[in-house]
């Protein structure tokens, strides 16, 4: 058996989904900014895709700019809106994922912009009083809170870090790269300047993301060169990824309540075995509570497991693939920054195992039993 449990890492591309790009990859090769017909007929084609975006997120086309994927789009909203709207200080957590985390590093060691960090507890459940306390103190302010957590699932209150945020004037960017095709987001419910997707976490191709950029929130182009995305992002655009990418968002919304049934019994399944199987089995965040962690993700740190690239690689030996958390930090000697941050090392390395709408029981099962096997080694 072949098991896939590293999904928040990427997903396999849907078949739907390779049919809709395939003409654009063979017959519709025309450039979007030509002026002859087929150029024309592509340009209407990602007019078309950004139009398919805009509806299923309810906002306006006009406010959806497509990028290379969700870290291109953190940092074209993150860097400009810092330069351009003076922003004094960002305030974020420690356990954001590094597409935030290295772009507020960058602007404080380049425009000496403040960073103040909210606190988080052992479970890494933001304290919303710390985020109010610090707006009161920081005026010119731009919050970035990740919806999803990537590496332990815990899921941020959206609505409520933007009321917090609209009472004190404060901009608000959110990494929405996990949630993204898996939750329903209503940019009309709720008032939030940016946030973004990457098609690849939703079963479409990798290369090609967005930006939501609030029609109230004006920047500067962040790619200069070319007048393409409305002279937002300069370059030729990846047709068949943007084609690809609209088509993946419609089917995983399309089908949302569906697959969410699926995984969540999935993972389910995996913490109850786990459970049940392995004395002193630790579940790291909130992943293990279906309510409040991403019903793709569990994080799980194994009793006697101290050599976590070992134990990958006998997973791998038997056809598991799973992580030992974030994929963009892959082959990192300091381990997870999302672990160090919220809790004490304990001597057992941390496992994330997440999940898509493909993955079944019998899969769960198989990689417990080989999770047993391993520990006896």
């Amino acid at each position: 058996m072949n098991v896939y449990f590293d999904n928040a890492a990427t997903t396999p591309l849907d078949k739907k989904v390779l049919e809709k790009m395939l003409p654009y990859m063979e017959q519709e090769y025309g450039n979007p900014s030509s002026i002859h017909k087929r150029g024309r007929e592509i340009k209407s084609a990602i007019e078309k895709s950004r139009s398919k975006v805009a509806e299923l997120l309810s906002c306006e086309p006009g406010e959806i700019f497509f990028t290379s994927g969700g870290t291109e789009a953190d940092n074209m909203f993150l860097i400009n809106t810092v330069f351009e709207k003076k922003i004094d200080t960002l305030i974020t957590t420690k356990i954001e994922h590094h597409a935030v985390l290295h772009c507020c590093h960058y602007l404080s060691k380049v425009n000496k912009t403040k960073i103040r960090f909210i606190e988080t507890n052992e479970k890494g459940a933001i304290n919303y009083q710390d985020l109010e306390d610090a707006l009161k103190s920081n005026k010119r302010s731009l919050v970035s809170l990740m919806h999803g957590n990537n590496e332990i699932g815990n899921i941020n209150n959206l609505k409520k870090i933007s009321k917090i945020c609209t009472q004190y004037n404060a901009l608000l960017h959110s990494d929405t790269v996990q949630t993204i095709g898996h939750y329903k987001i209503d940019l009309n419910d709720i008032n939030i300047d940016g946030i973004v997707g990457s098609a690849h976490k939703f079963h479409g191709p990798k290369g090609v993301g967005f930006l939501y950029l609030n029609n109230k929130h004006k920047i500067s182009p962040y790619i200069h060169g070319g007048s393409q995305e409305r002279n937002m992002r300069g370059g030729t655009e990846n047709v068949y990824g943007i084609i690809g990418l609209a088509e993946a968002l419609k089917i995983s919304c399309d089908a949302m309540d569906e697959h969410k049934e699926r995984i969540i019994s999935v993972k389910r399944k995996m913490i109850d075995l786990l459970k049940n199987k392995i004395d002193g089995i630790k579940f790291n965040g909130l992943s293990d509570n279906l309510e409040k962690s991403l019903y793709t993700v569990l994080n799980v740190s194994i009793p006697g497991i101290e050599d976590q690239q070992m134990f990958l690689f006998n997973l791998d030996m038997n056809n598991i693939a799973a992580s030992g958390g974030s994929a963009c930090s892959s082959g990192s000697s300091i381990g997870s920054h999302v672990l160090n941050e919220i809790e004490k090392y304990d001597g057992h390395s941390s496992i994330r195992f997440s999940f898509n709408k493909y993955n079944s029981i019998e899969e769960v099962e198989y990689v417990v039993d080989k999770i047993l096997e391993i520990m006896k080694i």
